[in-house]
């Protein structure tokens, strides 16, 4: 099978279950990227996955895995941010929401509202 060319038909590569997840979790970081940016992001595939892009570099990167769905990189946030993200925290700076469970979609957009802000123009 051929890779993506889209984020669109990344996520339409799952069974439908998962596509709804990477779907939420998508609209949460153009979400918070557009919030931080003051526009719309460009989203496009980096390295066989999904990115949501800030200022001509990566914000987030998301994929879906057969037993889990991964954002990454995800760097030391401020507490208490860190401390709740630290049970999802599978390496370093990847974090990794497995399909048993409920996916913490609150959560989720708190930490890319933060690292959108981190990795956001400087504010006056």
């Amino acid at each position: 099978m051929a890779s993506a060319a889209t984020v669109d038909e990344y996520i339409a590569g799952f069974p439908p279950e998962v596509a709804e997840r990477l779907q939420r979790i998508r609209t949460l970081i153009v979400d918070a990227v557009a919030a931080e940016s003051g526009s719309a992001p460009e989203e496009k595939m980096r390295y066989g996955i999904a990115a949501i892009m800030l200022g001509g570099r990566y914000a987030l990167h998301f994929a879906g895995w057969k037993k889990h769905i991964g954002l990454y990189p995800v760097p030391v946030l401020t507490a208490p941010l860190d401390d709740e993200i630290a049970p999802y925290r599978s390496e370093k700076d990847s974090v990794v929401f497995p399909h048993s469970s409920e996916v913490p979609y609150d959560l989720i957009g708190r930490v890319a509202r933060e690292i959108a802000a981190q990795r956001g123009p400087a504010k006056d």
